[in-house]
């Protein structure tokens, strides 16, 4: 038997979404996301919310977001800058103690005059390590510490605009330092260059990486590149600097000169700053961060975290998916991990998949504005969770909406049943023979005879047409009091009814507020609450009285959910006139657009959501002129009470 091969090993997933990890649970999402359209919710605020708060197995972008500042003000709760400062001033203390210890024990004339010379020094850090730069060092030790604050001041400064090179100069010498020089020598002339538009720069950009492209580990391939890479690490730079005190740039500033003790660094970085700030003015050069900890950071550690928070911000906004045209694969995942860790930058995957996803199923699509809406995919599920409810409100409550007879204008069921003395229904002419047939076969020779009682007759149902407008109040006023959810689950309730059941009937939707105007299924439900004063009943009553005439030969319907009044009604140029309380041109067209729907036979019901008198007298005003009736329910029952209405006006 063959052991098996070593050199496996085993640990987490690294690369890329975990193969194994069970699928994003669309169901769930897509339940979760029809409970806040029902509750009011457009479908795309919908979708959004449901991606902030993420699902039970992956953080939502709120949890990411929370993250996110969370880390952003750790930064700059445990830092501070004057790292490098503070670091200068120990070996500069260093350095002096060492030097007056080596001095004293000589009586040389010469010792006590270099002891006057340190006792002169200038307390300013800078000035001092500047006084001390032609000093001879007698202590080894503070000579060393004088060696090491050039060192330090010339890997901070080229830490602050180029990212890993303190690690790449740890052990130095004044060739590699040459090289630098030679190095920035050569890019401040690219740049310039690049700035006067020089036609071979793409040739001189390959020269100068051929050169020194070791100092480049992010390999751009465009002298734009470069340039980018640069310029967003020099305005971390300067916004660490303007973070700091005037003292403590000013200190900087002076300390920059003895860098590698070699005034030729600072020049040429000053030089490299002011080209890249003309050539990116959009880099945010202007901003600062307070910075309040204890622990210190060098001038390096801090453009780093300046460049950090400026890259939290980024995510915060690529979160927070508040700009036009925002999407989760905007989300830079290599930068949420470098802040947050792998975990995040899986949740934020999964995320991603589940908007993908959502949207490749078909449960949205783009209306013709360009904005998001369920697909009716999703309205139909929608629906038959809206009159699920209804049916269990109505559960108990006889009646049947068909029949079995209802004159020669019915559809035959596809079965018979023996005639009866009246029916004026069509002979089933196969079953009566055959009636006749078994009884007469019996007697032979005898001749078949047909007799009332082998009569059979086709069976028909009674399908009477509707053609149905609801009517529903939009004005603010439904959203303030609450009855915009009631209002959105009735016309899902209903819709998915006569689609359904009663797919013969027209049934068409009207809002109503300032103007009426119908509107699809999807417009409805996605409708978000307006501040829209008025409620043209007049409107959409014309509007109703349009689609009826449509469909001469169905039975006309109409039911209205209104919660206040007609404040407002159609001018004959098609503007809209309102008035508060209403004017009596309003009532008046109102009534008389109510009238003409009665003419046309239409069954109306009002559905009347409030309880304020004039509501009630202008309701049962509209019932009495029309013959219909009012109904008055709560909130909950809506639903119910409408789809009911509809069921008993099909059955009359």
């Amino acid at each position: 038997m063959s052991s098996l091969p070593e050199g496996y090993s085993y640990g987490p997933w690294h690369d890329g979404p975990d193969p194994l990890a069970p699928p994003v649970d669309l169901r769930a999402a897509m339940d979760e996301i029809g409970q806040d359209v029902l509750g009011g919710a457009s479908p795309r605020s919908a979708l959004e919310e449901v991606l902030r708060r993420g699902t039970r197995d992956t953080a939502g972008l709120d949890e990411l977001t929370r993250r996110i500042w969370q880390r952003r003000s750790e930064i700059q709760r445990r830092h501070n800058l004057d790292g490098t400062l503070a670091e200068v001033r120990r070996l500069l203390d260093e350095a002096l103690e060492a030097e007056r210890r080596e001095l004293f024990p000589d009586p040389a004339d010469d010792a006590r005059f270099r002891e006057a010379e340190l006792d002169a020094l200038p307390s300013g850090t800078a000035s001092a390590v500047r006084e001390l730069a032609e000093y001879e060092w007698r202590s080894g030790q503070g000579r060393e510490n004088y060696e090491r604050i050039q060192e330090l001041l010339g890997k901070e400064l080229l830490e602050s605009r180029f990212q890993g090179m303190k690690d790449a100069l740890e052990n130095a010498g004044p060739e590699d330092v040459e090289r630098i020089n030679q190095m920035l020598a050569d890019l401040n002339v690219l740049l310039n260059a690049h700035a006067q538009g020089f036609d071979d720069i793409g040739e001189r950009f390959a020269e100068f990486m051929r050169r020194h492209g070791e100092f480049f580990p992010e390999n751009p391939k465009t002298v734009d590149e470069l340039i980018d890479v640069l310029a967003a690490r020099s305005a971390a730079a300067q916004r660490m600097l303007n973070s700091m005190t005037q003292e403590q740039r000013d200190e900087l500033a002076a300390l920059s000169q003895q860098a590698f003790g070699d005034s030729r660094l600072a020049q040429q970085l000053s030089t490299l700053d002011q080209q890249l700030r003309s050539l990116r003015p959009g880099e945010d050069w202007s901003s600062s961060g307070r910075f309040r900890g204890n622990e210190p950071l060098g001038l390096g550690e801090g453009a780093q975290a300046m460049a950090d928070l400026a890259e939290l911000d980024a995510l915060a906004e690529q979160l927070g998916q508040s700009y036009p045209g925002a999407r989760l694969e905007d989300i830079d995942l290599e930068a949420l991990e470098r802040q947050l860790g792998d975990e995040a930058g899986v949740d934020a995957r999964r995320l991603s998949e589940l908007e993908r996803e959502l949207r490749a199923q078909g449960l949205f699509e783009r209306a013709p504005d360009g904005s998001l809406r369920l697909s009716p995919k999703a309205l139909r599920r929608l629906g038959e969770t809206a009159l699920k409810d209804v049916v269990e409100a109505l559960r108990g409550k006889a009646g049947e909406r068909e029949t079995e007879s209802a004159g020669a204008a019915g559809e035959p069921t596809g079965s018979s049943r023996p005639w009866r003395f009246g029916d004026m229904q069509p002979w089933e002419v196969s079953r009566t023979v055959r009636n006749a047939v078994l009884r007469t076969a019996s007697a032979d020779g005898t001749a078949v005879r047909l007799d009332v009682s082998d009569v059979e007759v086709t069976e028909i149902e009674h399908r009477s047409r509707a053609a149905v407008a609801l009517l529903v109040d939009t004005s603010w006023s439904m959203v303030a009091e609450g009855r915009w959810l009631p209002m959105k689950r009735t016309a899902l309730a209903l819709h998915q009814l006569v689609t359904t059941r009663f797919r013969t009937d027209a049934l068409q939707l009207i809002t109503f507020g300032r103007h009426a105007v119908p509107v699809d299924l999807a417009e409805l439900v996605g409708l978000d609450g307006t501040w829209e004063q008025g409620t043209n009943a007049h409107h959409a009553l014309l509007l109703a009285g349009r689609h009826l005439r449509r469909h001469p030969d169905a039975q006309p319907v109409v039911l209205m959910v209104t919660d206040g009044e007609p404040t407002a009604h159609l001018e004959p140029d098609g503007s809209a006139h309102f008035e508060y309380p209403p004017a009596p041109r309003t009532i008046h067209r109102t009534v008389a657009e109510l009238d003409r729907l009665a003419k046309l036979g239409a069954a109306f019901t009002v559905f009347r959501l409030g309880d304020e008198s004039r509501l009630n007298a202008f309701v049962d005003l509209l019932a009495r002129r029309s013959g219909g009736r009012v109904v008055a329910p709560d909130l909950d029952g809506l639903g119910a009470a409408v789809v009911d209405d509809y069921l008993r006006t099909r059955r009359r």
